[in-house]
C-alpha cells in the first residue's frame, strides 16, 4: 500500500474518533514528522508515517530524537497494521 493511501486512511480513523489530522510542514527544517494529531482532551501527537518496508533517513531519525528529547511524543508508523493499533489503541481512549 502506497504511503499515500495510509495517509488517508491514517485521517479518516482520527476524525472518526473526534481528533484532528493535519498535514505539517516545516520549512527549512527537513526531518520532521509530518502529520499532526490532536486527540481528544488535549494531547498532540507527532506522526511520521512509512509504508511497511520504508526506511527513516539519517535526518529523520535526528530530528525525531531531538524532538523526543523535549518531551515530544512522536511516533512511526509503518504500514496500515501499525496505523490501526495506534488509533484503536489506548492512545484515543
Amino acid at each position: 500500500m502506497k504511503e499515500s493511501a495510509i495517509e488517508a486512511k491514517l485521517g479518516k480513523m482520527v476524525r472518526a474518533q473526534g481528533g484532528l489530522y493535519f498535514k505539517f510542514v516545516s520549512p527549512g527544517n527537513p526531518g520532521v514528522p509530518d502529520r499532526l494529531v490532536l486527540l481528544p482532551g488535549g494531547r498532540i501527537v507527532f506522526v511520521e508515517l512509512k509504508t511497511e518496508l520504508g526506511r527513516l533517513a539519517a535526518i529523520q531519525k535526528w530530528q525525531i530524537s531531538e524532538m523526543q528529547k523535549r518531551g515530544a511524543d512522536v511516533r512511526v508508523l509503518k504500514g496500515l497494521d501499525q496505523v490501526k493499533a495506534f488509533v484503536e489503541g489506548a492512545v484515543l481512549r
